[in-house]
């Protein structure tokens, strides 16, 4: 009976791939989610965060990158997908049109294929307004 609902599982666990992916060793595209979707060329921050809806398990995190730029560090959130991590100062030296959308492309390698996604982002430069109280 344990092995028959092993089996079952791993029945099930393929038949997911398969549905995801299309045909094993395909391309295939994701949904990813950038963070932060407007960059501000003066902003502070370390890192620009992309989510995905692929399974964490799935992909070789050192082939992915993000408009060419490489990941820089990964993990898996709460729902068992990858979440990939590029350094801030990396993405903002891109060559991308200021005060207009700019689409960002996350490629990589997984156990099933290629993968890719994209999303368009706004691109901005605001100078922060003293206010004195500094």
């Amino acid at each position: 009976m344990k092995k028959i609902k092993t089996t079952i599982g791993l029945l099930i666990l393929l038949l997911a791939l398969f549905v995801q992916a299309g045909n094993v060793g395909e391309a295939f595209e994701i949904t990813i989610d950038v963070a932060p979707n407007v960059l501000n060329l003066n902003n502070q921050g370390e890192v620009v965060t992309v989510h995905t809806d692929i399974a964490f398990g799935l992909v070789s995190a050192s082939s992915v990158y993000l408009n060419g730029v490489l990941i820089h560090s990964w993990k898996s959130d709460l729902r068992g997908n990858f979440v990939a991590k590029f350094l801030m100062s990396e993405v903002k030296a891109l060559d991308m049109n200021m005060g207009e959308l700019n689409t960002l492309t996350l490629v990589g390698t997984s156990a099933i294929g290629d993968f890719w996604g994209s999303q368009d982002i706004k691109v901005i430069e605001v100078v922060p307004v003293k206010t004195g109280k500094d």
